[in-house]
C-alpha cells in the first residue's frame, strides 16, 4: 500500500513539474513600442571595403599618448530594412585583419603589437578568426546626438555577451549607414585577460569600440 501511494504521489509531482517547466519555456512577448529585430523587409549587404570597427586600448599608468588604437575589417554582414527603418542585422569581423593605426609610421613596432594582439595572450585569432555582433532590438532615440539604440549580442573568442550601442542610423537611396557611439566593453568578459608587468604599465580592461557600417541593397 505504501509503495502504491508513493507511486501515485510521485506521478502527480512529475506531472506538475512538467507543466511548470513548459510554462517557463513559453516565449515572452514585448509590449513596448521598440522595434524588435525581424527578417521581413529589404535585404542589404555590408560593403566590407567601406565598413570597419575602430578600437582603442589603454594603459592605466601611461598617458593617452601611449594608448593604442586601430581598426578591424568586416568579413561579411547583412541588415534588414522595412519602411526605411532598420529591423535587424549581423556583422562578422575578420579578426585576422586587426591592426594598430597609431604605429603605422613604425612598421617594426606595429608588426610586433599586431602579432601580440592576435596571439593567445589576447584575441587568439588562429583559433577564433572572426567576431560578430548581431542586433536583437532596434529602438528610436528622440534626444541627444544619436537617433537609435541598438541592443545585440557581441561574440568574441566564442563568448557571447549582450552589448548596447547608441548609433546614428540612416536608410535611404539603397544605402544603410550605421555609426555607433564609441562604447567601452570589458575585455575580461570575453576571456582576454593578459596583463603586462607593472613596470610596463597595467593594461585597462576597457576597450573602446566603434562600429561603422555601410550596407548596399541587394538587387
Amino acid at each position: 500500500m505504501k509503495r502504491k501511494l508513493f507511486s501515485v504521489v510521485f506521478s502527480v509531482f512529475l506531472a506538475a513539474s512538467l507543466t511548470i517547466s513548459c510554462k517557463k519555456e513559453k516565449p515572452v512577448s514585448s509590449e513596448s513600442n521598440d522595434t524588435v529585430a525581424a527578417k521581413d523587409g529589404n535585404q542589404f549587404t555590408v560593403d566590407t571595403l567601406n565598413s570597419k570597427v575602430e578600437w582603442k586600448g589603454y594603459k592605466i599608468f601611461k598617458s593617452e599618448n601611449t594608448s593604442h588604437f586601430g581598426t578591424i575589417k568586416f568579413e561579411s554582414g547583412d541588415v534588414t530594412v522595412k519602411d526605411d527603418k532598420l529591423q535587424s542585422g549581423k556583422f562578422v569581423a575578420d579578426m585576422t585583419s586587426l591592426t594598430s593605426e597609431d604605429l603605422k609610421d613604425d612598421a617594426g613596432q606595429m608588426e610586433k603589437l599586431n602579432g601580440h594582439l592576435k596571439s593567445a595572450d589576447f584575441f587568439e585569432v588562429e583559433k577564433f578568426p572572426t567576431a560578430s555582433y548581431e542586433i536583437t532590438k532596434v529602438s528610436p532615440l528622440a534626444e541627444g546626438d544619436y537617433n537609435t539604440v541598438l541592443d545585440g549580442n557581441l561574440t568574441v573568442k566564442g563568448i557571447t555577451k549582450p552589448i548596447t550601442f547608441k548609433a546614428n542610423v540612416s536608410a535611404k537611396d539603397g544605402v544603410v549607414s550605421i555609426a555607433t557611439e564609441p562604447t567601452d566593453i570589458n575585455r575580461d568578459d570575453f576571456g582576454v585577460k593578459f596583463q603586462s608587468p607593472v613596470a610596463n604599465g597595467v593594461i585597462k580592461n576597457e576597450i573602446t569600440l566603434q562600429i561603422n557600417v555601410k550596407a548596399l541593397e541587394k538587387k
